[in-house]
């Protein structure tokens, strides 16, 4: 429906927070085109110039990117998101593997002790979905997939403060999964998460930190062999 008109500068905060929470709601996942000036003009029922105005200062926040000739892309979900990917886009490897390790560790511990039914339908809801991505052998649909499991089990520990910040460092974690599963799907790449969930299931919650934290080291040893010069 159209939006409300009032004053000006509320007007483009207000078509701001509609914009932000289109991408916060996946509703424009990261990577996909958002609709054009026109469309979001006749969408939102406002002038073209606070359209203009509303993407500008998402792209200035890290949220979009402006391709002339081409559109505008979701490149983050969130301001802080974005800040994190051009503050680690030239991070070691290794070092972001320890970062996730950590955190889903600590997560999967709190998620094996809070775990709620509908966490369990969901994290198995992922994890045939992950299982039909690598199947299919379609990496980027693999990678999606394994970052929204992860993603599941942090948010299944019930910590609000945890899951917001294992989701603003979401695509700096699939950039990282992307380089280390490379172009194709390998045996030597593959990490079963049965293992996980059912710790999580069981109310292991041992079992579930050790096995969320071994993953990132797992999935291509050599790389991080190689980093260390071993």
């Amino acid at each position: 429906m159209p939006l409300s008109h009032p004053r000006r500068s509320a007007l483009s905060e207000q078509v701001i927070a509609e914009l932000r929470n289109q991408i916060a709601s996946g509703e424009w996942p990261v990577g996909a085109r958002i609709p054009t000036e026109p469309e979001l003009v006749e969408q939102l029922g406002v002038a073209r110039n606070t359209v203009r105005e509303a993407v500008r200062a998402l792209a200035h926040n890290g949220l979009l990117d402006i391709r002339q000739g081409s559109g505008t892309y979701v490149v983050a979900t969130s301001e802080l998101a974005g800040v994190m990917q051009r503050r680690f886009a030239d991070a070691d490897p290794r070092h972001i593997a320890e970062l996730r390790s950590t955190l889903e560790s600590a997560a999967a511990k709190l998620a094996a002790e809070r775990r709620t039914e509908r966490d369990l339908k969901q994290l198995d809801t992922l994890l045939a979905r992950r299982e039909e991505a690598w199947k299919a052998g379609e990496p980027e649909a693999f990678v999606t997939a394994d970052a929204t499991l992860h993603l599941a089990v942090v948010a299944a520990s019930h910590n609000d403060v945890m899951t917001a910040m294992y989701a603003d460092l979401g695509e700096v974690l699939r950039d990282w999964l992307r380089a280390d599963v490379g172009a194709g799907l390998t045996p030597e790449t593959y990490m079963d998460h049965r293992r996980l969930v059912d710790a999580i299931r069981a109310g292991d919650a041992e079992a579930a930190a050790l096995e969320a934290g071994s993953y990132p080291f797992l999935c291509n040893p050599g790389r991080f062999t190689a980093l260390s010069g071993g």
